[in-house]
Order: structure tokens, then sequence, then C-alpha cells
């Protein structure tokens, strides 16, 4: 059974950071492409960041470049999201996620609230 658990969410000031995880289980980790998605109050489910299964290559939305990164630790079965210089309208519920490679994403985790305070 697959299992997608995010972690590092919370509550923070404008111009801050957040580190959030996600760790894996039930799947070749290394195998799948990873992302981040975004769901704000209101509003539909938004990517926010992706990363292939193999190489350097990664993906962002506009409103993100250069604030977020997002890295993997395919030892430890986990993808990261850095996110720096934070604003309020980067507050929502972060989900990471898992698809095979060339494939839309299949596996989402549950969640963890960020909120940026101004």
């Amino acid at each position: 059974q697959v299992q997608l658990v995010e972690s590092g969410g919370g509550l923070v000031q404008a111009g801050g950071s957040l580190r959030l995880s996600c760790a894996a289980s039930g799947l070749t980790f290394s195998m799948y492409d990873v992302g981040w998605f975004r769901q704000a109050p209101g509003k539909g489910r938004e990517f926010v960041a992706g990363r292939k299964w193999s190489g350097d290559t990664t993906y962002y939305i506009d409103s993100v470049k250069g604030r977020f990164t997002i890295s993997r630790d395919n030892a430890k079965n986990t993808v990261y999201l850095q996110m720096n210089s934070l604003k309020p309208e980067d507050t929502a519920v972060y989900y990471c996620a898992a698809g095979e490679v060339g494939r839309d994403y299949m596996y989402y985790g549950q969640g963890t609230q960020v909120t940026v305070s101004s």
C-alpha cells in the first residue's frame, strides 16, 4: 500500500521560510516522478513544483520560481519543498504527489497546512 506522509507545515510571518517533507512508502520511490501541489481556501488544487525520477530536471509555477526549491533523497524515500520569502498568497494546504514516469501523478498525501501571516 502506497503512503505519502507530509510534515513541516505551520504558521509563519511573511518573508519567513518553511521546509516541507514527504516520506514515501510502499513504492520504488526512486522510479517515480515527485511533486508538490497546493490548495488554497475556495480554490482548486494547483501544481507547485515537480522533479523527475532521475537527473536534476525540476518544474515550478511562475509564482514560486526563485523562492521554492524541490529536492529528493532517494535513500530516505523523501521529497522536500524548501519555501523561502513566503507570502500570504502562499497560504494553502500543501500535498506531495508521486507518479509513474510519463504519466499523471497518481498518489497524494493527506496534506499539511501552511499559513503565512502578513
